[in-house]
């Protein structure tokens, strides 16, 4: 088994490994890895999957994502898959729910009514990933607890991923990565790196979809499907200090003390 640098097919795929701790030092390679889908990984992509040290993948996505993108895996080793649904963070979900009911007739005023109604209900980044906390501390607990345990039976690696890899995955990295002591600037940095990541054809792509749904490409929907600004984040971050820090959100959400301490050994390495 190798660590993983690259699985081709996806664009925004990468180890949280080498990021600067607050106390000295870094992060471990090889424990955490951070993915867009595997919907779209091509055969190479598949055989850097199966000689890597990634032995679990969690996937943040919905039924309707999964069931519209499955995860391609290899069928050379067994890989364990663990499902922990984040409706709140399911940007392309929030869009095609909110314009099930404009394909319906043929009123062109009854479906501009409808479109400006979904226009009007879509939230910022900063407050999609607050609704995503206010919901979500059980998934991101139990995502945590399986990077801190998975230390029998290599591989051993973690691999989390939703969509895109920016905001439930995004968020997500940023709980555990600011729970072990990374420092916040790095972990910022990383959230932003998403954008370019994304920009081009997988944002092309995406827009594609909405537009399929009679959505106008506003700035607005834009920045919800592909775009990563500091200010998201910081935003997320307001919100989980004023509830006692990252350490403390994800013990609201079961994550024990032990397995804190063991969340630390294996990223940090102490």
């Amino acid at each position: 088994m190798t660590t993983a640098t690259s699985l081709e097919g996806t664009f925004n795929f990468r180890d949280t490994s080498g990021m600067p701790l607050a106390g000295g030092g870094t992060t471990t390679s090889g424990i955490f890895y951070r993915s867009d889908a595997l919907s779209s990984l091509t055969p190479k992509g598949l055989e850097e999957l199966a000689a890597s040290d990634i032995g679990t993948i969690v996937d943040f996505r919905t039924p309707a994502e999964r069931q519209m993108a499955p995860d391609r895996l290899p069928v050379s080793r067994t890989v364990h898959v663990v499902e922990l649904p984040l409706l709140e963070g399911a940007v392309t979900g929030l869009v095609q729910q909110g314009l099930q009911s404009t394909a319906q007739g043929g009123d062109p005023e009854a479906r501009a009514k409808a479109v400006d109604a979904v226009l009007a209900q879509i939230p910022s980044l900063g407050e999609l990933y607050v609704g995503m906390l206010e919901h979500g501390a059980t998934s991101f607990a139990e995502l945590a607890r399986l990077v801190a345990n998975a230390t029998e039976n290599p591989p051993t690696a973690v691999l989390v991923h939703c969509t895109a890899g920016k905001d439930r995955t995004g968020v997500s990295s940023a709980l555990i990565l600011d729970a072990v002591g990374v420092e916040r600037a790095a972990i910022v940095a990383d959230y932003a790196s998403s954008g370019a990541n994304l920009s081009g054809e997988w944002a092309e792509r995406m827009y594609g979809m909405v537009a399929q749904y009679g959505l106008p490409l506003t700035d607005q929907i834009k920045d919800l499907v592909a775009a990563t600004p500091a200010s998201a984040i910081e935003r997320a971050f307001e919100w989980v200090d004023a509830q006692g820090g990252s350490a403390a959100y994800l013990q609201s959400g079961g994550l024990t003390g032990a397995e804190l301490v063991a969340l630390k050994g294996r990223l940090v390495g102490t």
